[in-house]
């Protein structure tokens, strides 16, 4: 399964994406799909604890510049303003800080971009009520999703700019989410590519080179885009552009960016005055 059309082909017979994604993993590793399964289960553990520490009000970053944010939005005050929203974007910036302040975390696909999913899902999670199992194929969906994204074009920074970290990330999420949902493989399919077109041209430029500003404030914008994407997708808005397609015109953008805007930390928000020492 290297192309989303190969994913979708592979999903009519399993029944969904993250199905035909578990199959294919445990095929892989010469185990059965429970073995594999218990592995996805243990991610999910590690993607929950990672949001509780980061909640945190005392986190604090070596830098002093990240940590006890994502607190702030996690009270009874704030919580209700936008929905499920507010809980996907404390959660995932809970994610980012604790990244940042060096906590356990899951890299989904990439540490800087590890908040958007666990996110997402665990605030479908409480909002709906999904068992931890309807996760774990959640999980294996955004799997295969972000194994595509890997293999046809980048998920690293350095070489596409954030939006092959925060991008990919919010690209799997809203596959992710469209299935938690109930939507077919192919709206999952739409919502990654509504996603990641959204996405495009986002670059990488880490204050200082520390996975700290703006990384983990994109966290949040990821998890917004990914639940805006699933919604299109699910509403039954099909993308314009085939997903395979958005994946590789992602990776040509990535291509054309300039050096100082790829994890150099010398354009972009590092360079700002203020980030940089020249104001």
């Amino acid at each position: 399964m290297q192309t989303i059309a190969e994913i979708l082909e592979a999903a009519k017979a399993a029944g969904s994406i993250g199905a035909a994604g578990a199959a294919w993993q445990a095929v892989e590793d010469g185990t059965g799909l429970e073995a594999v399964r218990l592995r996805m289960n243990q991610t999910l553990a590690v993607m929950r604890d990672s949001i509780k520490d980061g909640l945190n009000p005392s986190l604090r970053s070596v830098s002093g510049r990240v940590g006890g944010q994502a607190a702030l939005m996690n009270t009874p005050a704030q919580l209700p303003r936008f929905g499920m929203l507010s809980k996907a974007c404390a959660y995932a910036l809970a994610v980012a800080e604790s990244n940042a302040c060096m906590g356990k975390i899951v890299a989904a696909p990439t540490a800087g971009s590890c908040g958007i999913l666990p996110g997402v899902l665990f605030a479908a999670q409480e909002e709906h009520g999904y068992g931890d199992d309807a996760l774990v194929d959640a999980l294996f969906c955004a799997a295969a999703i972000g194994r595509v994204i890997a293999l046809q074009a980048t998920i690293s920074g350095a070489e596409g700019g954030c939006q092959a970290e925060c991008g990919a990330a919010a690209g799997m999420a809203a596959a992710a989410l469209c299935q938690l949902y109930g939507g077919a493989p192919e709206q999952a399919a739409h919502a990654c590519a509504f996603a990641l077109m959204n996405s495009l041209g986002l670059v990488c430029d880490p204050v200082n080179g520390l996975v700290e500003i703006p990384c983990v404030y994109r966290n949040v914008g990821g998890a917004a885009q990914a639940m805006a994407a699933a919604q299109l997708a699910i509403s039954g808005v099909p993308c314009p552009i085939p997903c395979d397609e958005m994946i590789l015109t992602m990776k040509d953008i990535g291509d054309a960016m300039p050096q100082t805007l790829r994890e150099t930390g010398e354009g972009g928000c590092a360079a700002c005055p203020s980030m940089c020492g020249r104001g």
